[in-house]
């Protein structure tokens, strides 16, 4: 018998949500419930269900489970426990979870344990260990759930020091961003900030769409925390289903970063008419000419079921819809087609515009909109571990088998296509019922991690500038080629390293003139940059991953940018 094997019942792409299911031993263990249609999962009921984290795409099939199976256990952080009904604000029997602690192995069944860590991404979400421990040996999957390495406004990252070398059978994560790299959390924060207070002023005023959990409350934390809207004359409405979040995150205060709870202590985290900028809850009979016509500049949090025509009124203000990066749109799809009911029930029917500018790649499907008075935005505020991320987890984690969910096959796909991965773990990519045997080495060996060859060298000075000089070795590394390309180099400091790259022929092309007023018509400011993915047309960089410091001919400045 295969004492361990997964059958992905869907894998995460677009809106299909993720839901996982793992033998491990004698036991079948369901990892999330992102389905639509739960039929599959009734033929064979699983022993046990974990949920890493309340956000639609992986859990809108655990209230039909519940209700098809009221026995079968269900398990999550306290946190997760929490959140997860807001799924179905008006369903009396969601609140369904059971609650783990962090960090402590809790036994389930006869040999089979299971032990949470934060993953980041979201408050309460978790990563899980299972094993299985016979008088053979042990056997071990680790999940990831969505996990992030970096800290957000009101979640800490995953604690990546405690989970080195633990050295799974299995590991399952998520490769959301395959192999693209993102700028720093806090560069994202201040980029946005700096693109919202240019569309704010002279009284404007801006809208963002915003799923249930997690995006609109960093989005509130972020206005009330960050120096540059301190005490400033500002109006924040909040969407009643995105405010429902906020008061489960109030009740959770103690399981929030350190720094939250400092600043709980001193001012009221989210609802605050008193201290500046105000946040108010958005009711349903708060009419649109009403929130435009005051003085102060205003934004708007909201559910995406309401089209943003439903408050940028022509005439009545100047308005800017801020929409996040397109590669995240699909994680809210279940949330968009879901119906609301009872007290939440829209006067407006939902129009599902955020999937047809996922569609049309940002084409403008806004323009009946865009009259002069209405300007569209894209931002990037990651929750998601790009790929320096995911690969960083993978090394420090050091499985034998790795199976990659929850991601653009394309780029699952990229991220496979690794050297550094390929040569030292097998590697999975799922498809929809296709199971995966997973059978172990009973002693894998592993080369040891990646190392960067050094090489010494010298630096002087001469009449013609800085030269640098380096053995004749360093010519026998296959990388070398790269480097040489075209003979030239670009070098710059990072803090008091200087590091030297070599420039290749396609980028001594589009590599703009190193001045103040180029510095803004880099990809980071171009309209067309989706995802790190240039999405212009007429732009030989259409398609392809580019730095946030790149350029091309064909630049063309986001809304209101600089200059």
């Amino acid at each position: 018998m295969t004492e361990l094997s997964c059958l992905p019942y869907s894998v995460g792409y677009e809106n299909e949500g993720v839901c996982l299911s793992i033998q491990i031993g004698p036991y079948s263990i369901l990892l999330d419930c992102g389905l639509a249609d739960i039929s599959a999962l009734r033929e064979e009921a699983a022993d046990f269900v974990f949920c890493s984290h309340a956000h639609t795409d992986h859990v809108r099939g655990l209230l039909p489970l519940h209700r098809a199976f009221p026995h079968l256990p269900i398990f999550s952080s306290e946190v997760t426990a929490r959140l997860v009904p807001l799924n179905w604000p008006d369903q009396e029997d969601a609140r369904f979870c059971r609650s783990l602690p962090w960090r402590s192995p809790v036994e389930l069944a006869p040999g089979l344990t299971v032990r949470l860590w934060p993953a980041g991404h979201l408050p309460g979400a978790a990563c899980f260990l299972i094993t299985y421990k016979t008088p053979q040996r042990t056997y071990s999957v680790f999940y990831s759930g969505d996990c992030f390495l970096s800290n957000g406004r009101l979640v800490d990252g995953l604690p990546l020091a405690e989970l080195r070398n633990l050295k799974p059978d299995v590991l399952i994560i998520e490769g959301s961003y395959g192999t693209e790299r993102h700028p720093h959390r806090k560069q994202q924060e201040n980029y946005l900030v700096e693109r919202l207070s240019k569309a704010l002023t002279n009284h404007g005023r801006a809208v963002f769409p915003s799923p249930l959990l997690g995006l609109g409350q960093e989005l509130l934390m972020l206005l009330r925390s960050h120096h540059h809207f301190t005490g400033q004359p500002l109006d924040i409405w909040v969407d009643p289903l995105v405010a429902l979040g906020c008061d489960v995150y109030l009740g959770a205060l103690s399981s929030l970063p350190a720094t939250v709870q400092n600043f709980a202590q001193h001012q009221p985290l989210f609802w605050d008419e008193r201290v500046l900028p105000r946040v108010r809850r958005l009711g349903v009979r708060d009419s649109p000419a009403d929130l435009a016509a005051g003085t102060d500049p205003a934004i708007l949090i909201v559910h995406p079921a309401t089209h943003p025509s439903v408050y940028c009124q022509a005439g009545l203000s100047d308005w800017t819809v801020f929409v996040p990066d397109l590669e995240d749109i699909p994680l809210w799809q279940g949330q968009l087609s879901d119906p609301l009911d009872g007290q939440f029930k829209r006067r407006w029917a939902p129009f599902d515009w955020l999937a047809e500018m996922q569609t049309t790649l940002a084409k403008p499907v806004l323009e009946d909109m865009a009259t002069g008075k209405t300007e569209i935005e894209h931002y990037m505020l990651t929750s998601h571990s790009d790929g320096g991320g995911t690969t960083q987890l993978i090394h420090n984690l050091r499985p034998q088998h790795v199976i990659f969910v929850h991601g653009n096959p394309k780029q699952l796909t990229d991220l496979a296509g690794l050297e550094a991965l390929q040569s030292r773990y097998q590697l999975h990519l799922p498809t929809a019922a296709q199971p995966i045997d997973l059978p172990l080495a009973e002693s894998f060996w592993q080369p040891a991690p990646p190392r960067e060859n050094l090489y010494e060298g010298e630096v002087d000075i001469s009449a013609e500038g800085v030269v640098l000089t380096l053995p004749p070795n360093l010519e026998g590394d296959p990388r070398w080629i790269q480097l040489a390309d075209t003979g030239i180099v670009e070098a710059s400091w990072q803090g008091d390293q200087l590091v030297i790259r070599g420039l290749n022929q396609q980028e001594l092309m589009q590599v703009a003139p190193r001045d103040p007023v180029a510095s803004a018509r880099t990809c980071y400011y171009c309209r067309h940059l989706r995802g790190q993915r240039c999405r212009n047309p007429e732009s030989p960089l259409v398609g392809l991953q580019v730095t946030s410091e790149g350029s091309c001919s064909v630049f063309e400045r986001s809304s209101r940018s600089l200059g």
